[in-house]
């Protein structure tokens, strides 16, 4: 990609937290090299889209990005970066209006050389922030395009994750999510092996010690096949981590669940897990990843899913209806479930996830206080993963507050600064 010192450069992220791990990787890389970024897209010499090419609707949602980029005036150089790239590299050119694309490799490359997957970060200017400890994907679930656009699974070693959070919290992060394609495929490839349980209670071993209290750690979407018994204990032990957790369930039928690939895991091993953990975490966030109308889903399958929805505590859910991808297993299965249906049956997840999201977010204004990761604009994330926006004029942002719940928002909750309102310390 072509870097002249003193041009202005925009940044739009789609998808998954990686990107946005490895946008910042790139944003860090741009700034060496003598670029400056800008805020208004309509003033930037080089726009770069860093894409997501998981669902149709994320390439129709890029297409939609290039486009509006294409028509501001003078136009910028465009340049589409990513998954999207690996999955359909012709499809994107022929639009005509891309001038430039870069593959994950190339994309690697923009940023500076780590061991394990190619690339690292000293800051974010925010509260939070992402690292990526673990790329790509060695399982080949039936639906998902992830393995041909990012390859086989590669970890990234405890110590280089170790430094880079160090890094971050210094520079004023107070939240870390450590995040991966499949983080139960961490440490597989390394010597010697580890998983990912190992990794991070090697991490909150490493921090704690300076800043329990004053910062905290919360997890990517986890594979509930790698819900066991040593993650409790590791949750136990932690002296960090956030009581939040995500899971990427994506349906609530065994059969369902055989055809996409996931057969290791059943809905009531999640359920098993999740009794132990409430006695860990008494009250704690719970997310989850589901597709609906995946071919061969009968009407007896979808109502397993929403029973099981129905069961779990959750708190929100990402819910999506079953998109076809190219190239995939399941892109030849000849049982396809008609589009309609599967927005039916996507729609009366999101109603049971609407309902159980409302009576948590009534739970947590019982509460007399919580801790928010508080960002520019006076808005943060509490540890249980809600948004919370202060009532009171707004203390400085990137630091972990202490609050009270006054209300509510149609975003999650509207809080006030507690008399403690510090916990963390002056950096």
């Amino acid at each position: 990609m072509r870097r002249d010192p003193g041009q202005l450069f925009f940044i739009a992220t789609q998808g998954c937290k990686v990107n946005q791990y490895e946008s910042q990787a790139i944003r860090e890389s741009l700034v060496a090299d003598g670029l400056m970024e800008t805020a208004d897209q309509a003033l930037a010499d080089i726009v770069l889209i860093n894409s997501c090419a998981v669902t149709e609707r994320a390439v129709l949602d890029l297409a939609k990005l290039v486009r509006s980029f294409a028509t501001m005036a003078p136009k910028p150089w465009i340049v589409v970066a990513g998954c999207a790239v690996e999955a359909d590299r012709e499809r994107i050119l022929g639009m005509g209006l891309v001038d430039e694309v870069i593959t994950q490799k190339e994309k690697a490359g923009l940023g500076r050389k780590r061991a394990g997957p190619a690339v690292s970060i000293s800051g974010y200017n925010r509260a939070r922030g992402v690292i990526k400890v673990q790329d790509g994907c060695s399982h080949g679930c039936t639906y998902c395009i992830i393995p041909s656009t990012r390859g086989k699974s590669v970890s990234r070693p405890p110590e280089d994750v170790i430094a880079e959070a160090s890094r971050l919290l210094e520079s004023g992060i107070r939240e870390i999510s450590l995040c991966g394609i499949n983080l139960r495929h961490y440490g597989r490839d390394l010597s010697p092996a580890k998983d990912f349980w190992d990794l991070l209670a090697q991490v909150d071993r490493a921090l704690a010690p300076r800043w329990e209290g004053r910062a905290r750690l919360r997890l990517g979407s986890l594979e509930p096949g790698d819900l066991s018994a040593k993650a409790l204990s590791t949750l136990a032990e932690s002296r960090l981590m956030t009581p939040h957790l995500h899971i990427s369930l994506q349906s609530g039928s065994p059969e369902v669940l055989r055809r996409m690939g996931r057969g290791h895991y059943g809905p009531e091993e999640i359920f098993t897990f999740l009794d132990g953990l409430e006695s860990i975490w008494p009250v704690f966030g719970l997310g989850a990843d589901l597709i609906a109308g995946f071919p061969g889903e009968t009407q007896r399958h979808a109502d397993e899913t929403l029973a099981v929805v129905k069961r779990l505590p959750l708190s929100y859910a990402h819910v999506f209806p079953y998109s076809e991808r190219p190239g995939t297993p399941a892109a030849r299965f000849k049982d396809v479930v008609p589009g309609h249906v599967r927005r039916e049956r996507a729609k009366a997840l999101r109603g049971e996830v609407a309902r159980k999201r409302s009576d948590f977010l009534d739970r947590l204004l019982e509460f007399p206080a919580m801790s928010v990761a508080l960002e520019d604009g006076g808005t943060g994330m509490n540890e249980f993963y809600v948004e919370c926006t202060v009532s009171d004029a707004p203390p400085k942002a990137r630091e972990l507050l202490r609050v009270a719940p006054s209300g509510l928002t149609s975003a999650g909750l509207r809080v006030r600064i507690a008399e403690e309102r510090r916990l963390t310390e002056e950096t």
